[in-house]
């Protein structure tokens, strides 16, 4: 039997919904700029620009992956005001493919520990 072979395919579309990020009960980010990135065998996520996320929650970590189809990125620890952390929650291509170009220093978030919402 002929093995078939499966199609990837990441495409970014220009998004016009209102995106908030909270995490542990601190939003993190507010947007009506978001890029939705579409990715074969992912759901849909939100990428942010740097302006509407407030950067003073998070710090850079050493933490970097490579992603065949977008690039490297790199990774950031969210921190509350009372030292509690949420390591490497939100990520970034600081120079992804040119296939994604426009993700490039937006900003998205495991959903798996802050919350998206999407109005």
């Amino acid at each position: 039997m002929p093995e078939t072979k499966t199609t990837h395919s990441v495409s970014v579309e220009q998004g016009t919904a209102h995106v908030t990020v909270v995490i542990d009960g601190v939003t993190v980010a507010d947007s009506t700029r978001p890029l939705l990135v579409h990715e074969t065998g992912y759901p849909v996520r939100y990428y942010l620009p740097p302006e509407d996320v407030r950067l003073d929650t998070f710090r850079a970590t050493q933490t970097h992956t490579t992603c065949p189809y977008k690039g490297e990125a790199s990774y950031w620890t969210f921190s509350d005001d009372e030292g509690n952390e949420r390591a490497d929650v939100a990520w970034a291509y600081p120079e992804p493919l040119e296939a994604v170009a426009p993700i490039k220093d937006h900003i998205s978030f495991y959903d798996t520990v802050a919350e998206v919402r999407v109005s």
